[in-house]
């Protein structure tokens, strides 16, 4: 993507709206635009990054045996009244009626729209277990959105819904999410700590959250501070062993770890004063097993191997990935922008020509550009006329994960400087060496 040609809305002074880190960088980055109170625009850069979060979440998802769907965003009032959920709710939902004068809301989560799917299609314990996922735009009125797309009123969701015959395969259900939440947080470069968590509206009866501590949590968190350096499952975990996933959830659940609405004083005060961390946190995943809560309303049962009809065990699993994003700048970053992890940068690459025109260098980035993006690299060029200093400005701003820097004097030398904007180091090398090392 040449950067003469790409839309980048750069802003160079800091905005007087953005309260935390992520809301200023991702504004001055041109990754998201406000349109009105607590909804937002995702802007080319913003999107990108988004859709490789969301990338990933697909990925670990699948692996865990979930099967993807498309539900709709708006949902009939019908539903959530069979359920006893829609006078329940709260001022979040937003009700609207349809010409007809229909009652219909904006779905904030969907367990009462993924029930009714089950009960029309599903009439066996053979079909089971059955984990269905999507991942969704939806809407929640907050009395204070705020801090851009940590608190927003629209927001992406990846929720899925398992189904169960029994409460015991309900568990091992549950703990094949955890184990992949665990994954898809590490691999967005992220330290997740499960934590004992309220239910809240969606009810439930066994309840985590997935944590990461940040100054600017929204929540004060207390744990026990080995969770820092527990081991990840592998990419080889095997989802269909109950023995294996059940003793990561054991190993992950073994030491205390408690959000604020769910902190017992006296147990954490057991913990040694020395392992007791207290900090703030960011919630950016939250799982919930809630058996029989939505299948008994709405009738979702299946016939048991016994010739008899079982009201389905049932667990839901959520992810915000547009809530995700600021929480990976809020872990990532330093005075000069964002930092991306590798996983999820916008661009693999930037190649910045500092001097646009002169025949050498356009020569030298074009020969790169050309190279690395035939070897499968996202590669942004920055073939603008801007000065030196704003190239390099925005380069950091935007947190690409290497710079490949072609000047007049390094040009002539066949050289380069290749710089890690983690680390700040660079490396001056001939040109065939700086593209051989990212093709390779």
């Amino acid at each position: 993507m040449r950067l003469s040609r790409y839309f980048m809305p750069i802003l160079k002074e800091n905005p007087k709206e953005a309260e935390i880190v992520s809301h200023r960088l991702m504004l001055r980055a041109g990754m998201i635009r406000q349109q009105s109170q607590g909804i937002y625009s995702w802007l080319p850069l913003g999107k990108r990054v988004l859709d490789k979060v969301n990338a990933i979440i697909r990925d670990e998802q699948n692996r865990a045996g979930a099967i993807e769907l498309s539900m709709p965003t708006l949902q009939s009032a019908e539903l959530w009244q069979e359920s006893g959920r829609y006078d329940a709710y709260g001022k979040e939902m937003l009700r609207i009626k349809d010409r007809q004068d229909r009652p219909m809301l904006y779905g904030p989560t969907n367990e009462e729209m993924v029930t009714d799917i089950f009960r029309s299609s599903v009439k066996s314990y053979k079909d089971l277990p059955l984990n269905l996922y999507h991942i969704q735009l939806k809407f929640r009125d907050e009395i204070r959105p705020r801090f851009g797309t940590m608190r927003s009123r629209e927001f992406m969701m990846k929720d899925a819904y398992s189904f169960d015959l029994t409460r015991e395969g309900a568990e091992h259900s549950y703990n094949k999410m955890f184990a992949a939440y665990l994954r898809t947080f590490d691999r967005l470069g992220l330290r997740a700590i499960p934590m004992r968590a309220d239910t809240g509206p969606i009810g439930g009866k066994l309840s985590h959250e997935f944590i990461i501590l940040a100054d600017t949590g929204e929540s004060e968190v207390f744990c026990h501070k080995d969770f820092v350096d527990f081991d990840i499952p592998g990419a080889h975990t095997d989802f269909d062993s109950v023995e294996g996933l059940q003793a990561i959830f054991d190993k992950w659940t073994s030491l205390y770890a408690a959000t604020s609405e769910m902190h017992d004083e006296a147990a954490f005060n057991a913990v040694p004063e020395g392992d007791r961390l207290s900090a703030r946190g960011i919630e950016v995943g939250h799982i919930f097993y809630f058996g029989t809560k939505y299948s008994e309303p709405m009738g979702a049962k299946v016939q048991g191997p016994d010739g008899k009809e079982h009201f389905v065990h049932m667990g839901s699993y959520g992810i915000g990935p547009t809530r995700l994003v600021p929480a990976i700048i809020e872990a990532s970053h330093d005075d000069n922008g964002i930092i991306w992890p590798a996983s999820v940068a916008p661009f693999d690459i930037v190649v910045i020509n500092m001097k646009a025109g002169d025949q050498a260098c356009d020569a030298t980035c074009e020969l790169i550009y050309a190279a690395l993006t035939k070897a499968g690299k996202d590669v942004l060029y920055d073939d603008t006329d801007d000065r030196a200093g704003t190239k390099f400005a925005t380069a950091d701003l935007i947190g690409v994960p290497v710079q490949i820097i072609a000047g007049p004097r390094a040009v002539a030398n066949g050289e380069v400087e290749v710089k890690d904007r983690k680390t700040g180091a660079r490396e001056t090398m001939t040109i065939e060496a700086a593209i051989n090392r990212f093709v390779a």
